[in-house]
């Protein structure tokens, strides 16, 4: 604490040791003094949290959650994963560039992505103070996720400020029997307005085909990897969670791409930076949008890939 809260704390305590009945003073001071401990505490945030191990991608979560648990109780907000990293966008930077492609570009090929680390040993977290927490969640409460399928893009908007911009893959004009689903389903990505539902930070990888779990993946340079522990997200579409998520993929060459089976693919740098802006509840806009302007600042008419004018 610094010396500005010893003395608040000090002469708040005086006030209320001598403005309370004898019969109760030292039940009740005793509960007040540990209150303005708490709220001096919170105060004089942000705190510095030293790491004193190394942590890997497969332990990260594991670690975050641990760090939440301490130090939520000493924090006048609601401390989550999201609030913490945002408040140290540098664990987002380390995070995409874990990316399989990126460490290819730098010569590094990386079998297993889990073993990597990504909290090295004596670095320091900050734990955010209310103010800027209550910033953070602000432009969390203001922030849209932009899906235009025919455009194959995905945008992150904090109220009419457009942040980020990536490419992504949607699903094929198809129906195909699906053995995960069991029946027929239409593959195309459906467009509609709702919200993000769910994360899966340690996913599974099962072919919706046939339902069967795999574990390794062929990349686009025909090498062989084991899956990338990077989260799922989960969305609601209209009022409807039928199973489409934002995910990385495995084969950055499929971007732009009508690929998937009606999920929304990313890169694996891209999907770290989506998630750590898109908690549950972010809003989210998936749309179909043929007329669309381009960085050059003229109109232009996209191919209509699912074919809806002919329909």
């Amino acid at each position: 604490m610094n010396k500005l809260i010893v003395i608040k704390y000090a002469f708040a305590s005086l006030l209320f040791a001598v403005s309370v009945n004898s019969s109760e003073k030292s039940r009740d001071y005793s509960k007040f003094a540990n209150n303005l401990k708490q709220v001096c505490f919170q105060d004089s945030l942000p705190n510095l949290i030293t790491i004193n191990k190394v942590i890997t991608i497969e332990n990260y979560f594991q670690y975050l959650d641990s760090l939440v648990n301490k130090y939520d109780s000493l924090t006048s907000y609601k401390l989550t994963e999201h609030l913490l990293v945002r408040a140290n966008p540098w664990i987002i930077d380390t995070l995409q560039n874990t990316d399989y492609y990126r460490r290819i570009a730098k010569d590094s090929f990386v079998y297993n992505q889990k073993k990597m680390v990504v909290l090295t040993k004596g670095a320091t977290l900050i734990v955010p103070d209310s103010i800027t927490a209550n910033k953070i969640q602000n432009s969390f409460n203001n922030t849209l996720i932009d899906v235009n399928i025919p455009e194959f893009k995905l945008r992150i908007y904090e109220a009419s400020t457009k942040l980020y911009e990536f490419p992504v893959r949607v699903g094929r004009d198809e129906k195909v029997y699906l053995e995960m689903s069991g029946r027929v389903q239409d593959l195309k990505t459906k467009t509609g307005e709702g919200r993000i539902v769910k994360h899966v930070r340690n996913p599974r990888y099962f072919n919706p085909v046939n339902n069967h779990e795999y574990f390794v993946t062929k990349r686009d340079d025909n090498r062989v990897t084991k899956l990338p522990q990077i989260p799922f997200i989960e969305t609601e579409i209209n009022g409807i969670r039928n199973g489409q998520l934002i995910h990385p993929t495995t084969n950055a060459a499929t971007l732009g791409k009508v690929y998937s089976n009606g999920c929304i693919g990313t890169n694996e740098a891209d999907a770290w930076v989506i998630y750590y802006y898109a908690p549950i509840e972010t809003k989210i806009k998936i749309r179909y949008d043929l007329n669309v302007v381009d960085a050059s600042g003229d109109s232009i008419v996209l191919k209509d890939i699912y074919n809806k004018k002919q329909k």
